[in-house]
């Protein structure tokens, strides 16, 4: 079924102009039709209507994912009392005796953490073979990109990028026809303002046209 996702403002991509009421028409995986709201939905008066708060986007990538999901354990929410929520490196890593099935569950953990800010592509290589089975099943697309030295274990793709940068660095690509059908809805007015509230904002990601997060 087409479905048409539409936001207070549009950013197709890198260097994009914003476009206010903008939206993306999607079936199956892929984009159909990227523009105003008011003429992709005169083009398909059929379809399904999301309407989303905020900016919607390209799905964002992540460059330190390889660090995020081989190097560091999250812990399972049953965990919390005991290891706490966020990710665990270094020597409470070490301690916890990690084998195969736990780096699977915790880079499965690990993944849906991702989608929750947006991230639709993460770069690799990833040795781990548990790893690597969770990113493919995730259906997160893995590239080529540069981790900066020392970045620490982040889950918000944004806080990766280069002081001063603006988001559009982290866009995975451009929202075009034909293009698949990956992008991320921030529930801030601009790129400012999302540059400021960083990946934490999100409230939709929708991956190969799928609807695989959304906020509560």
């Amino acid at each position: 079924m087409l479905t048409i996702h539409t936001a207070e403002l549009l950013l197709a991509g890198p260097g994009a102009a914003p476009l206010p009421e903008g939206a993306v028409a999607v079936e199956g995986d892929r984009i159909v039709a990227v523009g105003a709201y008011a003429a992709v939905a005169d083009a398909h008066p059929r379809a399904r209507v999301r309407r989303w708060p905020g900016v919607l986007t390209p799905g964002l990538v992540h460059p330190g994912a390889t660090a995020l999901l081989e190097a560091a354990y999250h812990p399972d929410p049953r965990e919390a009392d005991e290891l706490g929520e966020e990710p665990l490196t270094g020597d409470r890593l070490v301690a916890l005796g990690m084998d195969d099935a736990r780096w699977g569950a915790s880079a499965r953990r690990g993944a849906q953490r991702l989608l929750r800010h947006g991230t639709t592509a993460v770069a690799g290589p990833f040795v781990r073979p548990a790893v690597r089975v969770a990113v493919a099943r995730a259906g997160l697309v893995q590239v080529v990109r540069q981790a900066p030295p020392g970045l620490p274990p982040v889950l918000d793709p944004l806080s990766a990028l280069p002081e001063g940068a603006p988001p559009d660095a982290a866009f995975a690509g451009t929202l075009a026809p034909g293009a698949r059908a990956d992008f991320a809805v921030f529930d801030v007015p601009d790129a400012a303002a999302l540059a400021v509230r960083g990946a934490g904002s999100c409230v939709a990601t929708v991956l190969a046209g799928r609807l695989v997060y959304r906020a509560r």
